[in-house]
This record gives structure tokens, sequence and C-alpha cells, in this order.
């Protein structure tokens, strides 16, 4: 068998692998002072479609770890990206904070409620009764159903909540209509973050700290895996799974000796 290509691009998760609960994890700063100081492409993935890119710079700058807002990939321009390219400058009924409404303003799209090519459904911590009614009525006309993440529930201090697979269930329930989910484990989030980067999947991994997403979706767009132990995942957990990641480390610490 041939050697493996060297890394020569990365792919990180946040929530889990950076940050938890907006305190950075182990070896986090120094993974991303690294990357950047070896000029190293890279991008932050996250499913999370609320926040913007400068956003989320301004939050992970909070907490000590110093990413470019266009080092940072959200299911929200994922999402924009996947539309844009499948129907240019459409239109959208949308559900979503100022992360996917943003997305979409710059990617061309009109957000309407009459007759949309698309009913877009991101993350938000205001559901109306009204907008999903709206939307259920739109799909029943025959606009498109996209969700931007499948994730059914967020974290948060208090506990869990409910998050854009359980809204998207309740449409689904009603409509009869699946949505097609743009973020992870879609392929397609990180063969759209690898086309930013111009990277290819040989010389590249992906990190992060959930099997079923992070981990699933880099095995499927053909990227090396590495799963760290800081978030969702325990290592009695992986022995479950029917796939592997590539290696299991603690920590972020410990992949910046592979810089």
């Amino acid at each position: 068998m041939s050697e493996p290509h060297q890394i020569e691009n990365w792919l990180t998760d946040m929530d889990g692998v950076l940050v938890h609960e907006g305190v950075a994890l182990d070896g986090a700063a120094e993974f991303i002072g690294a990357l950047r100081e070896k000029g190293l492409p890279f991008l932050v993935l996250t499913n999370n479609s609320i926040f913007t890119p400068r956003d989320l710079s301004a939050r992970l700058s909070a907490s000590g770890i110093e990413v470019p807002e266009e080092r940072l990939w959200t299911s929200a321009l994922a999402t924009a990206t996947f539309v844009s390219q499948q129907m240019p400058n459409g239109s959208a009924y949308v559900i979503g904070e100022a992360g996917l409404t943003t997305a979409l303003h710059e990617a061309g799209y009109i957000l309407t409620e009459t007759n949309p090519d698309y009913v877009i459904l991101g993350e938000t911590r205001t559901y109306s009764f009204s907008a999903i009614t709206t939307a259920v009525r739109l799909i029943k006309r025959g606009a498109r159903f996209i969700a931007t993440n499948p994730d059914s529930t967020g974290p948060s201090v208090e506990g869990p909540l409910p998050a854009t697979g359980a809204v998207a269930a309740m449409i689904s329930k009603a409509t009869g209509q699946a949505p097609y989910f743009i973020g992870k484990p879609n392929p397609v989030m990180i063969r759209a973050a690898l086309n930013r980067i111009e990277a290819h999947s040989e010389a590249t991994a992906m990190i992060g700290d959930r099997m079923d997403t992070d981990v699933l979706a880099g095995m499927e767009a053909g990227l090396r895996t590495y799963l760290v132990l800081t978030g969702s995942t325990s290592a009695q957990e992986v022995e479950t799974y029917p796939y592997r990641p590539t290696e299991v480390r603690a920590s972020i610490r410990e992949l910046i000796d592979l810089l």
C-alpha cells in the first residue's frame, strides 16, 4: 500500500474541540496559533447557523483563540453556497438568525414569503409557530425544503435545547417532505470547505468530537479523521460505531506535533 499523503490542510470542529460553553479547551489556542504561524490552510467548522463568521471570530477571541473570520465555515455559509449553485439568484423563505440571512443575502438571494424557491430552516432561539405554519404552507405549495443541519438538540448552560433537526421533524410531519440537510455529516459541507481553501481530500484532516457528525462527514469526504475526547464522544462509545476515526486523541493539544 502507498504511504498516506502528508497533511497540508486542516478542518476542525469548534464546539467540543476548541471551546466548551465559551471556555477554550486544552491546546486549542496553541493549535490554531501553530496553524497560523506555519501558514497552513485551515477552516473552523460549525453546524451552528445563528452567528456570522465575524460574530464567531469575536466569541473565539474572547476565549483566547484568534481565528480570522475568513477561517470560519458555518452550516449557514455552506447552505448559501449550495442553493446559489443549484439555483443562482433565487429566493427563499427563511427561519433563522443573522448568520443565515446574511449568508443568503451575500449569495444574491431574495428573502420572501411570496412563491419562494426554497424554505430554508436554520438555528434560532425564537422559533415562531406562525413562521413554522408559513413554512409548512409554502412547502405544500411546492417550495423545496432545506435545513442547515440535522442536530436535534443544542447545548446550553441549563441543558439541551431543541435544535434545527427537531423543528425540521415537525415541519416534515406536517408536509410529508423531508428536508435536505447541508451541515455535517453531509460531506457536501466538507467538500465546500475544501473548495474554499483549495485543498485536496487526500492531504486534509478533519478534527472533531462527534463520531456521528465530524468523523462520519470527514470519512465520507475522504479525509483523515481525528476524534478528540474533549466533547461529546467517549473512548468507550467509539467502539459502538461501525466505522472508526483514523486516530483517537485526548485533546487537540496532542495534534500540535503533526503540524
